[in-house]
């Protein structure tokens, strides 16, 4: 079937979903989830495995275990209304690592979409790796940089310390440097991409010019 683009109905479901948050509601409705959130976002893997696999060899590509669950996981927080409004697919080595390990993502969620690569939550020990090899300049840090900054599709974000730890250290590297998680991302606050057909084709693209910041996350992890 090939993916064709996401559509203004999955949006309403999702959005229905979460305001009904009734396990009964969604059971009713479990088929329309499937056509019109899950199948389409199963073409989307589908479709940027190969270069998932070429950026990664060791990356997970089975669409099932990459899309979100649209239930929530409400043991750990004091939100408990049962489903999310949005959904997202993850590639990463371990998938029982999500919340730790450097993966690339798509969102999708009612304000519109994002991608990109990072840690949703990167360990203490993993940000002190890393600013140890900014810091020395190795060559795989080098690398990344440059691919940063020789490109204007993805920003660098991830809260930041309120005092600088190394104002001896170059602005560009602060930026670096200065964070207490990092990840790359593109945000759209519309939906003209997600509509799109011609979404796997962007975000190949953009995963690959973000490859050298993926290598470089993993090596860092490799010496943590």
């Amino acid at each position: 079937m090939g993916f064709t683009g996401f559509t203004s109905e999955a949006l309403r479901f999702l959005f229905e979903n979460k305001m009904n948050d009734s396990k009964e509601w969604y059971e009713a409705h479990k088929s329309e989830y499937r056509k019109l959130v899950y199948e389409p976002f199963t073409e989307l893997v589908k479709e940027l495995a190969p270069t998932m696999t070429q950026i990664d060899g060791s990356i997970i590509t089975t669409p099932s275990k990459l899309i979100s669950r649209v239930r929530r996981d409400t043991r750990f927080t004091r939100d408990k209304s049962l489903y999310r409004d949005n959904v997202w697919i993850v590639f990463l080595r371990d998938k029982s690592q999500m919340s730790t390990s450097p993966c690339f993502w798509f969102e999708l969620g009612q304000s519109g979409s994002s991608y990109g690569v990072g840690y949703y939550g990167a360990q203490t020990g993993s940000m002190a790796v890393m600013r140890e090899m900014i810091v020395e300049r190795h060559p795989v840090f080098m690398k990344a940089l440059k691919a940063y900054e020789s490109q204007n599709e993805f920003v660098i974000g991830g809260d930041m310390y309120k005092r600088s730890k190394f104002p001896d250290q170059p602005e560009n590297l602060q930026q670096w440097l200065e964070r207490k998680n990092i990840f790359f991302q593109s945000v759209q606050n519309d939906f003209d991409l997600a509509f799109s057909k011609e979404l796997p084709e962007i975000l190949k693209k953009g995963f690959t010019k973000l490859k050298p910041i993926y290598d470089f996350l993993l090596f860092v992890e490799s010496r943590v």
